[in-house]
Formats: C-alpha cells, sequence, structure tokens
C-alpha cells in the first residue's frame, strides 16, 4: 500500500483512532479528513449524511490517491460503510461500539453505552447488543452536546464539572461499572468523564480494536512482524508527516495550534469537486 491513509470523521474525535494506528503503523503516511461543516453528525438526516459523506470520502480518495479508508467515527460507520465499500475498489474500516468487551468484562452485568443520538438509535447498535450484550443489563445513553464540549477542548477551552453533570448525571446514577464510548469524539474528554464518573466505572472504546484491524490489511515485511504470542512489534523509523484537511469555511486558532502539536505539518479547507 503507498498511498496515504485517510482517517475520516465529522471532527476531532477520529484524532483517538488516528493516534492508536500511528502507534502501531508510524511509518505510513497519514491524511486526516474531518467534515466539521456538517457537525455533528448525530443530528443530521440518514439519506444527507450518506450522500455527504459518500461524495466527499470518494473524492478524496482519488484526489489523494490514498490506499486504505478508516472511517473513525460510528455514526457515520452505521450507514455508510456499505455504500463507500461499493463505491471504492480499496479496504475500508469502521468503528464498532465496544459493547463485546465491554460486556465481557462487566462484573455486574450492567453496562452502559454512550454514543450520539444518532447511534444510540440505529438498529445495528441494537443488533449489536442483541448478539454480544444478551447477559447484560444494557443503558443507552445519547448526546451530541458531548461532541460539541470535545470540540471545544480541542480548540483550547476548559470543560468544567457543571457541564459533565448536566450530560452524565443520569450515567453516574445508574450503578452501571463499565461505559461504551461509542462515539470517537468521546475519547477526548476520557479524563473529564473518568473524572466525574469515578474509578469504579471503566471506561472502554474501539481504537485499539481499529488498530489492529487496519494493521492487519498494511502488514509486510518492512513495517510489522508478528510474534508467537500474536503481538505487534513495530521497526521504529520515525513518525512521518501529516496532513489535515477541513469542511467548514474556518477553523479556531486553537484547534490549529492542537493539530500543529499533534504533528499536522498542513492544515487546510477542502470541497470536493
Amino acid at each position: 500500500m503507498s498511498g496515504p491513509i485517510l482517517v475520516f470523521d465529522s471532527g476531532i474525535g477520529g484524532l483517538s483512532i488516528l493516534d492508536e494506528i500511528r502507534q502501531v503503523l508510524p511509518n505510513k503516511d497519514y491524511c486526516y479528513l474531518f467534515d466539521n461543516a456538517r457537525l455533528p453528525y448525530g443530528e443530521l438526516e440518514e439519506e444527507i449524511l450518506i450522500d455527504g459523506c459518500r461524495a466527499l470520502i470518494t473524492t478524496m480518495v482519488k484526489r489523494l490517491e490514498a490506499s486504505l479508508v478508516v472511517i473513525a467515527c460510528n455514526t457515520a460507520s452505521t450507514l455508510v460503510l456499505p455504500e463507500l465499500r461499493g463505491a471504492l475498489n480499496i479496504p475500508v474500516v469502521g468503528v464498532v461500539p465496544a459493547i463485546k468487551p465491554a460486556a465481557a468484562v462487566s462484573k455486574k452485568r450492567h453496562i452502559g453505552v454512550l454514543a450520539t443520538p444518532g447511534t444510540i438509535r440505529r438498529p445495528y447498535t441494537h443488533e449489536l447488543i442483541e448478539k454480544f450484550g444478551g447477559n447484560c443489563k444494557v443503558e443507552l445513553y445519547g448526546s451530541s452536546e458531548l461532541v460539541l464540549l470535545s470540540e471545544r477542548k480541542a480548540a483550547g477551552y476548559q470543560i468544567s464539572r457543571v457541564e459533565m453533570d448536566h450530560i452524565l448525571k443520569p450515567v453516574k446514577l445508574s450503578g452501571i461499572d463499565t461505559l461504551v464510548l461509542g462515539c470517537t469524539h468521546f475519547p477526548m474528554l476520557k479524563a473529564e468523564i473518568k473524572d466525574y464518573l469515578g474509578k469504579d466505572v471503566l471506561l472502554l472504546d474501539s481504537a485499539k480494536a481499529v488498530a489492529a484491524r487496519v494493521t492487519s490489511l498494511c502488514q509486510s515485511a518492512d513495517e510489522v512482524r508478528v510474534r508467537d504470542s500474536m503481538e505487534v512489534a513495530v521497526i521504529e523509523q520515525g513518525k512521518k508527516e501529516m496532513t489535515a484537511l477541513y469542511t467548514a469555511k474556518e477553523i479556531e486558532g486553537g484547534l490549529k495550534n492542537t493539530l500543529a502539536k499533534i504533528g499536522f505539518s498542513k492544515i487546510e479547507r477542502v470541497q470536493p469537486d
């Protein structure tokens, strides 16, 4: 795979996925594409979301000559993967809420799924719960506000405990011992969520699983080797430069600074052809 890996999200949430992928594949070229002009995705009509994602991603895959696409967005993954896989001739990897591992580790057999309203109501999510969480009581919590708070944090703003209380109080009172972060934005607020919910609630997300899947698709002799223990070992050669592309008219200076600190050397606006 010679072209860059294209990682896509509605906003900065997919950076949590990109970080995990870079840790195991540091020698790849990456392009991070975020459709912040239509943020938050959880509020969009399904047809609008599907059509917009397909047009934007297929255009950018062609323009960048990407070798693989990661849909680092739970809301989009529940809807657009079949469309993209039919339109592209390269691998497309999606994000699945970590319901299976949550059900496996919960001691109380009582878990929560925190995601966008769109992800919470999708049949796909309920199918995952039925398939993997049948022996657990599963609480569902939908929030678009946390998406916007994640974006604010990335732009340099402080997130208060009062804001966490407004959104997460039902989660705290529920008695769950394991919470699935079912939106890639939410790990950006993991410290704040953990501080509010306390040490007795385990937080799980899908970043490592996605990174493992991408690694399996990108394996080659000069990049990784798989040990007998199935642990992936990386031949360190330094992390490559990255490009960030956004669709809004402008982004805040604080967000540009954050992206630059992460390692993005090129940050610019794009539009589909």
